[in-house]
């Protein structure tokens, strides 16, 4: 008993020797750096990449724009889950291409034209809207009612999810959409400024103002706050790609640095519009 109590307090006194040890060491690496990706909170929690979360926002955006329903986006959102997890792929079973996997061989567009992700939620929603009585079916029931899938109930089970992209990405939740992104921005200045002008043009139709204060981005008009959360929400959605450095509306504001809302503390809060600034050029 006393060499195993001897012995015990040997192997004690090296683990806490080590930890010491560790503990006072100048040279280990820094905290590791956060995984990069996307949370929304909204009713419930979806988490993706950015990839996924910009390709959501699209989605969401042409729904909105051409003045579909929330259950509408819904069943594209839970659509294009299934068929590619929200990716834009270059390919799939036979000729299928893109979010929604959509056939050229099927009447859908050409491929380049179905790899354009407007084009092919554009192509979704005409199709739904076509269908009698989609609105009061089940999310499964529609989306098969357009993509005339061998597995006509494998739709449903993305419909939770589709939902609280939805309530995010329309604007029904604040705050609710929040991405950590690359440390090195893939864009910046005016580079960065001209392709979320060029993006947010063809999202929503909408031309950004030159934004307050001379910060590097823009602002968008908000009606209201429904309004302005959408397009706060879109703005983080798209960030990773585009440079996107901060977003601000209505008290809150979304830095590339956190990931995360929080309060805005350094002036007055905007109820009228997005602010959105992106990261200069470097000198």
């Amino acid at each position: 008993m006393q060499a195993r109590t001897m012995a015990a307090a040997a192997v004690a006194f090296t683990v806490v020797g080590v930890g010491a040890f560790y503990a006072h060491r100048s040279d280990l690496p820094g905290p590791l750096p956060r995984p990069i990706g996307c949370v929304v909170q909204a009713e419930g929690t979806v988490n993706l990449d950015p990839a996924q979360m910009a390709n959501a926002a699209t989605i969401a955006a042409v729904g909105i724009r051409r003045g579909m329903p929330e259950r509408g986006i819904v069943v594209a959102l839970a659509t294009a889950f299934q068929e590619s997890r929200l990716r834009n792929l270059a390919g799939g079973d036979r000729d299928s291409v893109g979010l929604f996997q959509q056939r050229p061989s099927q009447g859908w567009g050409t491929p380049q034209q179905i790899r354009d992700p407007r084009y092919a939620a554009e192509r979704f929603y005409s199709a739904l809207h076509k269908v009698h009585g989609w609105e009061r079916m089940r999310v499964t029931d529609a989306a098969q009612k357009v993509q005339r899938s061998a597995f006509p109930e494998a739709y449903q089970q993305w419909a939770d999810d589709a939902a609280v992209l939805a309530r995010a990405l329309l604007g029904n939740a604040s705050g609710a959409v929040a991405c950590t992104v690359a440390p090195v921005p893939a864009l910046r200045g005016v580079a960065a400024t001209t392709a979320l002008t060029s993006m947010i043009a063809l999202d929503w139709g909408t031309v950004p103002a030159p934004p307050p204060d001379r910060l590097a981005g823009f602002a968008l008009a908000a009606v209201d706050a429904r309004a302005g959360w959408r397009y706060a929400h879109w703005l983080v959605s798209h960030a990773d790609d585009n440079g996107v450095k901060r977003v601000r509306f209505a008290g809150l504001q979304w830095t590339a640095g956190d990931g995360t809302w929080s309060a805005i503390r350094d002036g007055s809060p905007s109820t009228d519009r997005v602010i959105a600034e992106v990261f200069a050029d470097e000198r």
